[in-house]
């Protein structure tokens, strides 16, 4: 008798991790929810995770044969931590591993971009799923949403920039095809919403839905790395001010067909995630 295949999704709590874990219960597949707390969710078993503490890795691969990949959040050198890791989730035997990394990094690029170089190195099957920025940076507790909430203005260096919003049900969608269709993709994918937008035109489209006058505030390189480093570290406040600059100079103007052509069904556009989300 053939045992199932288990996946273990690492930040099983967050954004992308909990709908990754929903849609896989969804679909009758067995996940291993993995996180610090060692959180309950729904349709999976529950498993404590730390990238900093080897010591909770062994029981977290126990019997998984395949991972949804989360880098350490807010670190500038995930490689450090998640390639021993993933030697040893291959020990293990883990098959498969799907990463989540970012349009902006590609393989060998800063940050999660030198554990996406190796990734094919490490298994047979393998994705790294690089989603444009998430439309969810603009509801809950994001910096967005709290400018948008306080000051009614979205402020960045992005100048007139456009980019491919995602809603991170669609990421969710792509990453659970990954991890459990016949022939793993095996490449990077691109993934993008249905239309390249400015932070302008989202202050618009959130105006036009909520009712209240939303702006965008242009700042400066250097005023967006000041006003970052009151909540995170100097140097990442650097890498996120200057990924902003990126998209002023129109590195993520561009729109991909891959939600669609491997979920059969269109990614969401902005003004129908707003209209859901912020209403």
């Amino acid at each position: 008798m053939t045992t199932p295949a288990t996946t273990l999704v690492i930040g099983a709590t967050g954004t992308t991790g909990s709908r990754v874990v929903a849609r896989l219960a969804a679909g009758g597949h067995r996940a291993r929810a993995a996180g610090r707390r060692a959180t309950a969710v729904a349709g999976a078993e529950a498993v404590r995770f730390d990238w900093n503490d080897p010591a909770t890795h062994g029981a977290a691969l126990d019997g998984a044969d395949r991972v949804y990949l989360i880098p350490p959040l807010g670190s500038l050198d995930p490689a450090a931590v998640m390639l021993p890791f993933l030697r040893r989730a291959r020990t293990a035997g883990v098959g498969r591993a799907v990463l989540l990394s970012s349009s902006a990094i590609p393989a060998g690029g800063p940050a999660v971009g030198q554990v996406h170089q190796a990734l094919p190195d490490l298994f047979d099957a393998w994705a790294v799923l690089r989603p444009s920025w998430f439309m969810q940076n603009f509801t809950g507790g994001h910096h967005h949403a709290r400018s948008i909430r306080e000051h009614g203005t979205i402020e960045t260096a992005t100048g007139d920039g456009r980019v491919g919003f995602i809603d991170a049900d669609d990421i969710a969608a792509v990453a659970v095809h990954a991890l459990t269709c016949t022939r793993a993709p095996n490449t990077d994918l691109i993934l993008t919403g249905p239309q390249a937008l400015s932070h302008g035109d989202i202050a618009g489209l959130v105006t036009q839905v909520t009712g209240r006058t939303v702006t965008h505030r242009q700042l400066s390189e250097e005023q967006m790395r000041e006003r970052l480093s009151a909540d995170m570290p100097a140097e990442f406040a650097a890498l996120l001010a200057g990924l902003d600059r990126a998209i002023a100079d129109g590195a993520e103007d561009r729109t991909t067909d891959t939600v669609e052509r491997l979920t059969g069904r269109p990614p969401r556009d902005f003004r129908t995630f707003a209209e859901h989300e912020m209403t």
